[in-house]
């Protein structure tokens, strides 16, 4: 049963009696070709799709906003809220409706039926949030059920006890979110409550999907999986409760044929193996359906078939994929939007994004100290995109012993949470020295503990700076020009250790300066676009020195210990102006042909020193 509480607005106005108020999308200082087509029906989509079950019931839509006063206070009256606000949204979104900056307290209210079935006997009611930022308590009818932190994971809490289920439910949340505020320390990214050039508008508030689901008293609440290229599977079915009853696992090709079947026991891990598997690569990221039943439960996710490994070619340490060396090279992603900040206008628009820089030739992002919804992580999986996931970084100064316990208590939930991806690769613990304490040096520690938490991907210790030698990356930062495994480097980074794989985790940067109808229209981000690394005045000359800086990557492949390498960045965000594509997505600055043959060349000088050839891109 699929129940989306807002497919028939008409007709369940009655049952949530929250469009009185009125919902608007608010005019942006910058649109995109999505913003006035988003609805009051946003992101519809199952929320989880590697924990899918048939019955749940979406939450998205408009809900109730007011401002709040401070932590501990008690639950408004219904009358006092002061206007709609789109859930999910930042809250200084133009989606939103609110468009309001700093609110450090705020209250959210809906209201909702249970459907029929989801609250019988034998059954549990689960309210999951994907992610709200940065703390929220939830009540329902007028019971407090729960407190999470953290604004980048997600996060439920059975409420079976505390509904109604034959009438209606009052839902609110919550929320605190200091963001950079002084005396908070935070993981925050790039948000900043003063935006200046690299720091952009905050996202407060639930800015991912808010959903029910109905669950039997035994169920399923973690997956993790473990496919690799020989066809090893290892298999953990966790429960809610301690719980020792058989699961059985079942693996199904993309023609419906059941290629594997096992059975285990709930919380301990369990082998099997898949007879010649499609591997999962850049080149063929071929997935495989998994159904996992545990007593009256049934979930269903996916796997993908890879090997991420080290090994040595001609004596240079290579990142290897399914045993081969292939060039990674692909974009600093931040995933702002001028419409939605943090969240996406829709899947739609947060996927062309992504098939952008897949048609160039990319097979990697950099994911850029922020966390996406589960659907953008799928889409890497489907379209064959390798990913660097960064730890959300905190505020630029050093953090005191329980800030830094609480951020690396999220450090372990970012591993926990994704590790099932076929398309991460990488994790990265500290952007260049943001909140990372260097008068001794936790990144060891810290590689250990990611490596014991997922021992089969690579981790980046330091990206850019402090290094001092952890992780499986040596990670140097330049703009513009590149400084890949040389023997030369600068005042930032640290020379080239043959120990460690060579990657340029940044660089590129040169910016190109276009007409105000696409531009953040912000006075403090406009009067910052001279702060961009290099501005070309036309774009003969920004595809020029992209050709010129490629080139010399290209050259760094050929001569020295290059591996994979991380231009800036895939969209212009508010005062920069140096993505492959502008703000709202309606300017491509590259010349496609050209950017096209000379991605290609990069892979090309990777496979003469022993790298695999990779699949070449049609050249439109």
């Amino acid at each position: 049963m699929h129940s989306n509480l807002f497919t028939n607005l008409l007709t369940l106005v009655p049952v949530l009696g929250n469009l009185a108020l009125g919902y608007k999308v608010q005019t942006p200082p910058l649109d995109t070709d999505w913003t006035y087509s988003v609805g009051t029906d946003p992101w519809p989509e199952y929320p989880r799709p590697q924990l899918q079950r048939s019955d749940w019931q979406s939450l998205n839509g408009i809900w109730k906003w007011k401002q709040g006063a401070y932590r501990g206070e008690v639950v408004p009256a219904d009358d006092s809220f002061q206007q709609d606000i789109l859930v999910p949204s930042c809250i200084e979104s133009a989606l939103s409706g609110v468009m309001q900056q700093n609110q450090t307290y705020s209250w959210y209210s809906t209201e909702f039926d249970v459907p029929h079935g989801f609250a019988q006997k034998g059954r549990r009611v689960l309210l999951n949030f994907e992610a709200v930022d940065h703390e929220a308590t939830v009540y329902v009818n007028g019971d407090m059920v729960g407190t999470h932190r953290g604004g980048y994971w997600h996060f439920n809490f059975d409420i079976t006890k505390y509904l109604t289920p034959h009438g209606t439910n009052t839902l609110h949340v919550f929320v605190f979110d200091p963001t950079d505020h002084e005396g908070y320390m935070n993981p925050v990214g790039k948000q900043a409550r003063n935006p200046s050039h690299i720091f952009y508008t905050p996202c407060t508030g639930i800015w991912q999907s808010v959903w029910l689901e109905s669950v039997p008293e035994t169920y399923i609440n973690q997956l993790d999986i473990i496919a690799d290229m020989s066809g090893q599977v290892n298999v953990t079915v966790g429960t809610a409760y301690a719980s020792s009853d058989q699961v059985t696992v079942s693996v199904i090709d993309s023609k419906g044929k059941e290629v594997a079947s096992a059975k285990g026991v709930a919380n301990q891990p369990f082998d099997f193996v898949v007879d010649s598997p499609s591997l999962w690569s850049p080149d063929s990221p071929t997935l495989y359906n998994i159904t996992v039943k545990l007593g009256q439960d049934t979930v269903n996710s996916y796997t993908g078939f890879r090997t991420f490994s080290i090994g040595e070619i001609d004596g240079v340490k290579r990142p290897l994929i399914n045993g081969e060396f292939i060039f990674q090279f692909g974009t600093l992603d931040q995933g702002f939007w001028p419409d939605g900040i943090y969240t996406p206008p829709n899947r739609e628009a947060m996927v062309y994004d992504l098939q952008v820089l897949k048609d160039l030739g990319l097979n990697m992002l950099r994911k850029h100290i922020k966390v996406e919804n589960a659907l953008f992580y799928r889409a890497c999986d489907e379209l064959g995109l390798l990913l660097i996931q960064d730890m959300p970084s905190m505020p630029l100064r050093t953090p005191d012993a329980e800030e830094q316990a609480d951020w690396e208590r999220q450090l372990d939930i970012l591993i926990q949470q994704h590790k099932n991806y076929p398309s991460i690769y990488t994790w990265v613990i500290y952007n260049e020295g943001w909140g990372q304490i260097t008068d001794y040096y936790p990144e060891f520690n810290l590689t250990d503990r990611v490596k014991a938490l997922d021992p089969t991907r690579f981790v980046d210790a330091t990206t850019g700076w402090h290094d001092h030698g952890a992780g499986d990356w040596h990670d140097n930062h330049h703009y513009a020009n590149p400084q890949c495994g040389t023997p030369f480097s600068s005042i930032e980074s640290t020379p080239y250790d043959h120990q460690r794989i060579a990657i340029q985790g940044e660089f590129g940067g040169i910016g190109h300066n276009v007409s105000e109808e696409h531009l953040w229209k912000v006075e403090a981000a406009v009067s910052s676009i001279n702060q961009t690394y290099e501005i070309d005045l036309d774009l003969d000359a920004y595809n020029y020195r992209g050709h010129l800086l490629l080139s010399e990557l290209r050259d760094q492949i050929e001569k020295y210990a290059c591996s994979a390498a991380v231009w800036t960045q895939t969209t212009d965000v508010e005062g920069e102006v140096n993505g492959f594509l502008t703000y709202d997505r309606r300017i491509l600055r590259l010349d496609k042909k050209q950017w096209q043959a000379d991605i290609q060349a990069l892979y090309d000088a990777a496979a003469a020193r022993g790298g695999k050839a990779s699949k070449k891109r049609m050249v439109l």
